[in-house]
């Protein structure tokens, strides 16, 4: 951890302005979440679990962070939001509200969402759809402008026609290829979305309450963190590594220091 503590310190401005890989001696840190749990700098927690996050087969989805894993992993969490409102308002980053019928709230560095923007008008553009200029007004028109994770249907279509003529076929092209989702409470707003995001959707939910029953089955509610992080998941494409920082920071579970090591434990409500 004295790696990623020198790194906090060089500045906040220089971290924003190059956002870069992880280097081979920060991925040596990392190996165990035990010695990897807790981070003094927002931009290197996201960093690191950006190098973490798992390799999903068949879907094809650049690297996000949960909130919540955030509030796992940084003691201060009124320090987190501050962070993460300042890099939003610097495009380091955007921040997606996700429809797992929680208040889930995903980031996502802004380069790796321009570049999943990329691939998926790249498949339009191979089966040959209609009105895809629309991918390129809303890369250069909302995404630029538009930091909120939701948008007004008027307004949509106002930041789009600074592009061309809006057709609703365009809005319905972005609905399609996962850039926007209707909000159920007023479907005259959008939340602006990560494409191809709804399988994993699926496994962060049935990976939690896999991760809770695993728990809740042993004799105090707690394991050994070392042995928690190597069980697989059946019913999630995303690791332990990624449900333990999203069931701690959430309260779900909570952490408890031991003379053998951390333990993980299902906490009261």
């Amino acid at each position: 951890m004295e790696n990623s503590s020198s790194e906090s310190s060089k500045g906040k401005k220089r971290q924003r302005e190059s956002v870069e890989e992880p280097e081979t001696s920060d991925i040596d840190h990392i190996i165990s979440l035990e010695k990897s749990l807790i981070f003094s700098d927002t931009m290197v927690a996201i960093r690191i679990m950006r190098a973490q996050f798992p390799h999903i087969d068949k879907v094809s989805i650049k690297p996000f962070i949960l909130k919540s894993q955030l509030y796992s992993s940084v003691k201060d969490r009124t320090q987190v939001d501050r962070d993460l409102e300042s890099l939003k308002r610097d495009k380091v980053l955007r921040i997606f509200k996700l429809s797992s019928g929680q208040d889930d709230h995903a980031i996502m560095l802004l380069d790796d969402y321009l570049n999943q923007i990329e691939r998926v008008m790249k498949r339009s553009e191979d089966r040959k759809l209609d009105n895809l200029e629309v991918f390129q007004w809303f890369k250069t028109h909302v995404i630029d402008s538009k930091l909120e994770p939701s948008i007004e249907h008027q307004e949509l279509r106002t930041l789009l026609s600074l592009g061309g003529k809006v057709k609703d076929e365009h809005i319905s092209v972005l609905i399609h290829a996962g850039l926007l989702t209707r909000q159920i409470m007023d479907p005259n707003m959008y939340w602006l979305a990560i494409p191809n995001i709804g399988s994993v959707l699926k496994g962060l939910s049935q990976g939690r309450k896999e991760v809770l029953s695993l728990l809740n089955r042993r004799r105090y509610k707690e394991m050994m963190m070392v042995t928690l992080e190597k069980t697989r998941l059946r019913s999630s494409p995303l690791d332990m590594r990624f449900h333990l920082r999203d069931l701690i920071g959430s309260g779900h579970l909570k952490t408890i220091q031991t003379p053998t090591g951390i333990a993980v434990q299902v906490a009261k409500h």
